[in-house]
């Protein structure tokens, strides 16, 4: 009895000091197991990493380096300096985490098949023969930015499917007429969100009326859009300028030295030795035209696949509820097959020289690639910080009691955000449903121009910033430094944000665009007259 007694003892004894040991591993990981939310959540210091980064960007002129510095310090905000924190949240909750993300790689794909398109284009000889189109019809340095501009307002169904084809078609035509690299970046970025924000039929368009939760969406973003000033404002300004031959700030240095033959300005010209590459003497407008054809009509399909519009669902719907990662992926995918088809038959490219394009198509996508990533990375940091719910807070407890001015208030807000964060959809997402909980069930007119400004406020700091997605593509598109296109594009976007400002103010008063866009328009070419008497008319004699 007493052995058998002392037999349990020897086993429990163990077993409660082993329970004894584990009992604080299990409250530790009882701990761990809720939501870590860092002391520095929905503050001020949430902001500072982006902040850092595009200071550094535009002082240093080097974009990697600068983006990596403001992932990490957020990292260190996130993991309140703690070393191995810092590490695992910067690589794998950051880097790696955004390449997990479906809708990243989605777009990552997406532009390596666009970069392997253009690539074969160019070998079967399409765009030089394009380009021999074009010396004929496009005979002026005018005529070369109004037809950039032109193709990216017929161009609105994405805005990276618009920087890159934009880019990739019109950069051998403004070569040729000495337009710099950084001012076509600038026709490039100008038409892309820009003019995306404003056309109902567009990736971004069903983006927004995701956003606009228990309203008719689409119906709201068609009546937004006379709201929509920075975005029509900047279409004026930028055919203005091409019209009166305006240049100011730093890209008037560019251009003036593109027409003395050099493009780039700056010793750092990562495209410089980046020939066109002649092609297929056989080529012909054909070989360039019927691609991006097949491509923006399989991409319009794909992304109303995604929105079930083969099984059943209305086409309005259907493109609002559409993936635009997946829909530009099968889009790209299947008009990247029926141009090797194409190309084989007209026996201007065989299959083998198409496969040869795959790896120079990637090659030439690498350095976009690279910067879409910090920059997503560093977007995960300033997320994991609360910045949206900082700037979420503010404009709830400061904006009510300024009712006249708040379309102005919100722009500026949204401007901020963007250009923070550098992206659009997300500045959406943050302040949408807020103008609408405000306002959708006291005053409609004033929830349609807040709305507006939301858009506006956002395309505008998505615009200026060098973090964000569509700005990297419009350098990528023109084989432009990113650095040289960020700061040549800032004083023009400021311009149009200013002037897209007094509007908000005028329509908070009057409650209508059809006052308010007149008046910016007005000021606008105002403005540009007025820049043009300042700079004077020395390089009217080189068009």
């Amino acid at each position: 009895m007493i052995k058998e007694m002392k037999r349990k003892w020897m086993w429990a004894a163990p077993a409660a000091l082993l329970l004894a040991m584990c009992s604080p591993v299990l409250v530790f990981a009882a701990e761990e197991a809720e939501e870590y939310v860092p002391s520095m959540y929905a503050s001020f210091w949430a902001l500072l990493p982006p902040v850092v980064a595009i200071l550094l960007a535009l002082i240093t002129k080097e974009v990697y380096s600068s983006l990596f510095v403001g992932i990490l310090i957020g990292g260190l905000f996130y993991s309140e300096f703690t070393f191995e924190k810092t590490v695992t949240h910067v690589f794998q909750e950051g880097i790696i985490g955004v390449l997990s993300d479906s809708y990243n790689v989605g777009i990552l794909v997406f532009l390596v098949i666009l970069g392997i398109m253009v690539c074969m284009m160019n070998q079967a000889g399409g765009s030089a023969a394009f380009g021999r189109w074009a010396s004929v019809h496009i005979k002026s340095r005018v005529g070369a930015q109004l037809a950039t501009v032109l193709l990216g307002v017929l161009i609105f169904i994405d805005d990276y499917f618009n920087c890159l084809m934009v880019g990739s078609v019109m950069r051998p035509v403004t070569d040729k007429h000495h337009i710099s690299r950084a001012k076509l970046s600038y026709l490039i970025d100008a038409t892309a969100a820009p003019v995306c924000i404003i056309a109902p039929i567009s990736s971004w368009a069903a983006a927004v009326t995701g956003f606009v939760e228990g309203e008719d969406g689409l119906s709201i973003f068609i009546r937004a859009i006379p709201y929509n000033f920075y975005a029509l404002l900047t279409i004026v300004m930028m055919v203005g300028m091409v019209l009166l031959k305006v240049e100011f700030g730093s890209m008037k240095q560019h251009e003036d030295n593109a027409r003395a033959g050099d493009l780039f300005t700056t010793p750092d010209r990562p495209y410089a030795n980046a020939k066109e590459e002649a092609g297929n003497a056989k080529g012909t407008v054909l070989d360039l035209v019927l691609p991006i054809i097949v491509l923006i009509i399989s991409c319009v399909i794909g992304m109303l696949y995604t929105g079930e519009f083969f099984s059943g669902t209305d086409f309005v719907t259907a493109f609002s509820q559409s993936d635009a990662s997946v829909g530009l992926v099968l889009g790209s995918f299947f008009a990247f097959v029926i141009t090797i088809v194409f190309y084989a038959v007209r026996r201007t490219l065989k299959f083998g020289e198409s496969m040869s394009c795959v790896p120079e198509g990637f090659k030439a996508m690498v350095p976009a690639i690279l910067i879409l990533t910090l920059a997503w990375t560093l977007k995960a940091m300033t997320d994991s910080l609360g910045a949206a719910d900082f700037v979420a807070g503010l404009v709830e407890s400061n904006a009510k009691g300024l009712v006249s001015f708040l379309p102005a208030i919100i722009f500026l807000v949204g401007c901020f955000l963007a250009f923070a964060t550098g992206t659009s959809w997300g500045t959406f997402g943050i302040l949408i449903p807020i103008v609408v909980a405000v306002f959708a069930k006291s005053d409609q007119n004033m929830m349609i121009m807040s709305i507006s400004a939301c858009m506006a406020g956002a395309v505008c700091g998505d615009h200026c910033s060098p973090i964000s997605d569509t700005t990297i593509m419009a350098s990528a598109g023109a084989q432009c430094n990113h650095v040289n296109h960020v700061s040549t594009q800032l004083p023009y976007a400021v311009t149009a944000a200013a002037v897209s400002f007094v509007a908000y103010i005028v329509a908070g008063f009057v409650r209508t665009a059809w006052i308010a866009l007149p008046v910016g328009i007005v000021l606008m070419l105002g403005v540009l007259f007025v820049i043009k008497m300042m700079y004077g008319r020395g390089e009217e004699k080189h068009l």
